[in-house]
């Protein structure tokens, strides 16, 4: 399926042309056709899930009612493309001409038709058809699903999702095979100095340009190099291949364009498939496909080059198988490495990945542990602290009840010494007083007068005055007492 955008800042204006059948509104134009020419830049995208094979016809939802003439040369004017395809005019609801101010030498038309079965049968009619048939131009058209008018040239150029954009230079949608440009057959390989390309698009076309020129060797357009250069199909960016710094596929990242013709084989790269999608020629010599690599090389009688056949032809035909497999052999090489890379990288990864995780689990696992054991320590440490506090908790009780028993003792002893003074200062008392009559009784005894007291009384006195009277009994023990 494809889809067209179109880069434009103009509107359709009416284009005035002397064919008949466009002129007024009659039985041979019976849809009113009234042609008109746009200014701008179309941009052809190809959507990537659907490979063209087989008949286009045999696909019922890539065909619409309407279709888009990629190239046009500019000596086929207007007036002579209506006449090339006269007998379908009548079927004709739209005509659009589409010129680009920066290519001079062909133009684009978007085409609508009444029905399918009258765009079937134009398609079938014309698609492939030479112009002119003294001429090489071909007559390349596309079934288009949409068409989306934008004034944002970064809109125009970006790719619809799932889409891919071609080129609109008929000699580079010719070097792509059929499933990626959808172009059956060509004559052709348009190669080095290739007749077709220098009277095609030699002045608007950069990249079949720079595919000629022979004077002045193209560099990159990054770095300056020479070696290994590649340039864009979609917009002639010259880059440097990946084995030099790669800015050719650093293009392709940047802006989406896949397609890129290796400057030196003149081979083209898919960058989303990674393979080469250049077409390989029909050799009628035992109708294998091989790669032609020659000034031109085309199959049969072409008309417009100078081929020599025989021996020639035979040996062109055996370098270039020699060249395609020296090809397909690298680029599988170069795949196989590229398989092993990712295989190794993505093995490297995984053990990676698998160490880090066996490192988290066992990280995770000591971590546990060891919470684990100090969980344990601590429930450990607080039974400990419990029971410390409940044996001082007992302690303290004990404590208590010990003062109560000292004091309670102490208050006893206290009693005991009180009682124990009070009977030693009675029996002082009692001596005192025994001693006072003891006293008495010897001192009435060494009396010689013994008389004189009979009859007498015994007072009790102070014990100071007592004693104060013994030492007075003592220092005159003459006196008596009347």
């Amino acid at each position: 399926m494809y889809t067209l955008r179109i880069h434009t800042v103009d509107f359709p204006q009416p284009l005035h042309t002397t064919v008949p059948s466009t002129t007024s509104a009659s039985s041979e134009n019976p849809n009113n056709l009234k042609p008109a020419e746009l200014r701008g830049v179309a941009h052809l995208f190809r959507e990537l899930s659907h490979a063209p094979a087989g008949n286009t016809l045999a696909n019922p939802s890539a065909r619409t009612t309407l279709l888009f003439v990629v190239a046009v040369p500019n000596y086929f004017s207007p007036d002579d493309f209506l006449l090339f395809c006269v007998s379908y005019l009548p079927n004709f609801t739209e005509i659009l001409f589409i010129r680009n101010d920066g290519v001079e030498d062909r133009y684009s038309v978007l085409i609508r038709l009444e029905n399918q079965f009258s765009a079937d049968g134009f398609y079938c009619s014309f698609n492939g058809k030479k112009f002119k048939p003294s001429e090489v131009e071909v007559c390349h058209m596309y079934f288009v699903q949409s068409v989306q008018y934008t004034m944002s040239a970064e809109i125009a150029t970006t790719p619809p999702p799932e889409f891919a954009e071609l080129p609109t230079c008929p000699v580079c949608l010719e070097r792509l095979d059929y499933d990626t440009s959808g172009i059956t057959s060509t004559l052709c390989d348009h190669s080095f100095q290739c007749s077709c390309v220098s009277k095609w698009t030699y002045l608007s076309c950069l990249v079949c340009r720079l595919c000629q020129q022979q004077e002045e060797k193209p560099a990159c357009a990054v770095c300056g190099t020479l070696n290994n250069l590649w340039v864009c199909l979609i917009c002639g960016f010259v880059g440097c291949g990946r084995y030099e710094k790669g800015h050719a596929s650093g293009h392709w990242s940047d802006k989406q364009h896949r397609f890129s013709l290796e400057v030196e084989k003149q081979q083209i790269w898919d960058y989303v498939g990674d393979r080469y999608v250049h077409r390989l020629n029909q050799s009628k010599v035992g109708g294998k496909s091989v790669m032609i690599n020659s000034h031109c090389n085309s199959v049969g009688e072409c008309g417009t080059c100078v081929c020599d056949g025989g021996a020639e032809l035979d040996g062109a035909l055996f370098s270039s198988k020699v060249e395609a497999i020296v090809d397909e052999y690298n680029h599988l090489l170069a795949s196989q490495l590229e398989i092993q890379r990712k295989h190794y990288e993505s093995l490297l990864t995984e053990a990676k990945s698998r160490k880090e995780s066996s490192i988290a689990k066992a990280v995770g696992k000591a971590i546990f542990s060891r919470t684990h054991d100090l969980q344990d320590k601590l429930e450990s440490y607080e039974e400990e602290k419990k029971a410390v506090a409940d044996r001082n908790q007992e302690l303290m009780k004990k404590q208590e009840l010990l003062q109560k028993k000292f004091k309670a003792i102490e208050e006893r002893e206290r009693e005991t010494l009180n009682s124990r003074e009070e009977k030693v200062i009675d029996l002082q008392e009692q001596i005192r007083d025994l001693k006072i009559y003891v006293e008495a009784q010897r001192t009435v005894a060494n009396m010689n007068n013994s008389d004189s007291i009979k009859g007498g009384t015994v007072l009790p006195v102070d014990s100071n005055q007592s004693s104060s009277g013994n030492r007075k009994r003592q220092t005159k023990p003459g006196r008596r007492h009347k």
